[in-house]
């Protein structure tokens, strides 16, 4: 029991460590390329976000971007790629064809003025059970076979580095063509 509280407040401080170099660095910026935004229109959530009648309302589109975002995130952890297989093989309102999203696209959701505990989501997001935490991107750590880039929904959204065995917390994302066909 002391070993694995001992492991948690580890991993816990090298998560805080990584945000603080990640949202600290000079020069540090997202990379949006790839995700289709409305620059200077910012919506609020109200009319950013739409839940999907054609995903049995367990999914919502984001008009910002384009993309459809599982309304209910899975509550379990995982480890990278068990994440990307479960998003693979899910099925969200009886559709198939979801990923783990890229590190700018999971950037998008948040609203870093939401102080901590957060999580970082605009207020009036339709989104259901998204926890404090971080998520993993499908986003590789340039040439490191060790890791992969996450958000953290709970200290201002920063991104993270995480080591591949570490089991984290999954958001998958659907597509982004076409969605407003939905």
């Amino acid at each position: 029991m002391r070993r694995r509280r001992f492991l948690a407040v580890t991993i816990g401080a090298l998560l805080l460590g990584w945000l603080i170099v990640a949202a600290d660095a000079p020069g540090a910026q997202t990379d949006l390329s790839g995700v289709v935004q409305s620059p200077g229109k910012a919506l609020p959530a109200e009319q950013r976000f739409a839940i999907l009648p054609a995903f049995n309302g367990d999914a919502v589109l984001d008009h910002e971007t384009g993309l459809v975002w599982e309304k209910s995130p899975q509550a379990t952890t995982a480890r990278w790629s068990a994440a990307r297989r479960l998003c693979a093989e899910k099925s969200v309102g009886g559709q198939k064809g979801w990923r783990l999203p890229s590190l700018s696209e999971l950037r998008s959701l948040v609203d870093s003025s939401i102080p901590p505990p957060g999580p970082t989501l605009s207020p009036g997001h339709p989104f259901r059970t998204v926890q404090s935490a971080v998520y993993w991107s499908e986003t590789r750590v340039g040439d490191n076979p060790s890791g992969a880039w996450a958000v953290h929904f709970g200290l201002g959204g920063g991104s993270v580095f995480i080591n591949w065995a570490h089991a984290v917390q999954v958001w998958c994302v659907h597509g982004g063509k076409n969605a407003e066909q939905h």
